[in-house]
């Protein structure tokens, strides 16, 4: 599926983060920046050393406690296809959805667009954050994940092509219908 937003296509597929050609792909990292389960272990795994050694450097000189969440850093990508991963820390819901798991995911996507946009990326790979380990709820965060990235996409130029990639046909699924769902209230 895919749509236009202010002269960047925004496409939802199917796919492995760890195998896309976009300039960058987004990690959902845990506040560590060391590594971890699901996509935060598969992006580390096949991108090699570097990029944990630039993740224990932002760690020493940037975030002693770790990454706040709904914060996001940019590290080389290592051995991946991409030049570069921009790390998230999204909320953990535990099947729950409140207000404040809302705001959090939405400032992990739009604070990675302006990483991105910093860096002058024009092509970005977003996998579904927090809805794995995390347990946030497919659906919601689905909405608050794309109503983020077509937010920024309204009110910045210079992105190109905004991806997420989705690793299950189910996962896809509910983010088609959600962004069905924003296109027609928009």
């Amino acid at each position: 599926m895919e749509i236009t937003v202010n002269n960047a296509k925004l496409i939802l597929k199917i796919g492995d983060i760890t195998e896309e050609d976009t300039e960058a792909v987004v990690n959902a990292a845990n506040s560590t920046l060391m590594g971890g389960g699901g996509v935060d272990g598969a992006i580390h795994r096949k991108g090699g050393p570097a990029i944990l050694e630039e993740c224990k450097k932002i760690r020493e000189n940037e975030y002693p406690d770790g990454l706040p969440t709904g914060e996001a850093v940019i590290t080389t990508g290592g051995n991946l296809k991409t030049k570069y991963v921009i790390h998230t820390v999204g909320p953990i819901c535990g099947g729950q959805f409140t207000d404040r798991h809302r705001e959090l995911l939405y400032r992990a996507y739009y604070n990675s667009l302006k990483k991105a946009k910093e860096k002058g990326i024009k092509t970005v790979a977003f996998p579904s954050i927090s809805t794995g380990a995390y347990g946030c709820p497919v659906d919601e965060a689905a909405k608050t994940s794309l109503k983020a990235v077509i937010d920024f996409l309204k009110n910045e130029n210079g992105l190109k092509e905004i991806r997420f990639v989705l690793f299950t046909p189910s996962i896809y699924d509910q983010y088609a219908k959600a962004l069905k769902e924003l296109v027609n209230e928009a």
